[in-house]
């Protein structure tokens, strides 16, 4: 299904200006975008658009997919493993979501989503210090 025009120049613009981002903010900008997938997929079941509903979950699954597999595991420890454990559980109950019409699971997955992301938005000085300091190392060829 085609876009519509205004969502297409988001698109374009969230696509060209990536590159000035750096991971930490990236993550941000995924959880933000799940974050506003699973709301528009619960507006479209209340209104029992179904094909709408269904098209924006599979959104939201396809970024917590993209959040899970961007843990480094087995490095992040037990962080990692627990977040692992976390989207699996999200992905889960945003298929059930959908499959029986549920707005509670939504809920419960959007609840989630802003726990994590707001420990995430609190390491941002910390993020960025690291990656100010890997860029700045000294063997770097650039």
């Amino acid at each position: 299904m085609p876009q519509n025009p205004t969502e297409q120049y988001r698109q374009a613009q969230l696509e060209s200006s990536a590159h000035t981002y750096n991971p930490h903010q990236l993550i941000q900008l995924l959880f933000e975008g799940a974050l506003e997938r699973i709301a528009k997929a619960k507006g479209h079941l209340q209104r029992k658009e179904t094909v709408e509903k269904c098209e924006q979950t599979s959104k939201a699954i396809d970024i917590i997919i993209g959040l899970q597999t961007s843990l480094k595991r087995p490095e992040g420890g037990e962080i990692a493993d627990n977040l692992y454990e976390l989207y699996r559980y999200m992905l889960e109950q945003l298929t059930l979501a959908n499959g029986i019409n549920d707005p509670e699971k939504y809920d419960e997955v959007t609840r989630l989503l802003k726990i994590i992301k707001e420990g995430w938005d609190g390491i941002e000085e910390e993020a960025k210090a690291i990656f100010e300091s890997s860029s700045q190392n000294p063997n770097d060829p650039r």
